[in-house]
């Protein structure tokens, strides 16, 4: 891992601290991922490109966590959000999730209403908010 590299993971790490004290404060999220008023789920997923499953269920994740502020998000949260957003869910969502899992972008969180519930990781977040819609970008 090079200088720069662990200097990125800090700068995120850091960021992540931060987004956290200033929703335990009451304070509005740093940054520019801070939603928008009016910035719809549809709109979300519109503005990051998405073409497969698998990242349109990191999104939706990602926006429960974000806008929703949701600490954790269940199957029903992600079926929710593809019903909220007008498109249609993926036959099997565990598939998607298990994907993302996979990829190092989603982990276990425990139960959220007797269901298996998920959240970001790190990577999963960085994923979105910066390798999703470049290609729209630029």
């Amino acid at each position: 891992m090079t200088l720069s590299d662990e200097l990125a993971e800090i700068k995120a790490l850091l960021k992540k601290l931060d987004e956290r004290v200033s929703r335990l404060e009451g304070l509005p999220g740093p940054g520019p991922e801070s939603r928008p008023k009016g910035l719809s789920i549809k709109e979300f997923i519109l503005q990051k490109n998405v073409v497969t499953y698998t990242d349109m269920t990191l999104v939706v994740g990602y926006y429960l966590e974000k806008f929703e502020r949701l600490g954790q998000f269940n199957v029903n949260d992600i079926e929710n959000g593809f019903s909220e957003a007008k498109e249609p869910a993926p036959r099997n969502l565990n598939e998607m999730v298990n994907k993302n899992i996979g990829k190092g972008f989603i982990m276990g969180s425990g139960e959220k209403d007797g269901i298996k519930a998920w959240r970001l990781t790190s990577s999963g977040e960085a994923y979105v908010e910066k390798r999703l819609g470049e290609e729209s970008s630029g």
